[in-house]
């Protein structure tokens, strides 16, 4: 298996630190509830979802290719 990138090596983190069996152990498939989160939260970004007031700055706050980028590495590992 080959390492992740920063980013999504601390989403994989947070996704097992906050299991309910406690930040020792990991679930399977935290890479794939994490991907499918980071997966929504941009497609609640998207132009279409963001008022028109906001368009011109959404993207200095977050780029959901970035998202979606961590997702799909978190997917394919």
């Amino acid at each position: 298996m080959t390492e992740l990138s920063s980013p999504a090596q601390a989403v994989l983190d947070a996704a097992n630190n906050v299991s309910s069996y406690g930040p020792d152990d990991c679930l399977n498939e935290s890479r794939w509830i994490a991907a499918a989160a980071l997966r929504a939260a941009a497609d609640q970004l998207s132009y279409s979802n963001v008022p028109e007031e906001f368009v011109d700055i959404r993207s200095f706050v977050i780029d959901t290719d970035d998202l979606l980028a961590i997702a799909a590495e978190l997917e394919t590992q």
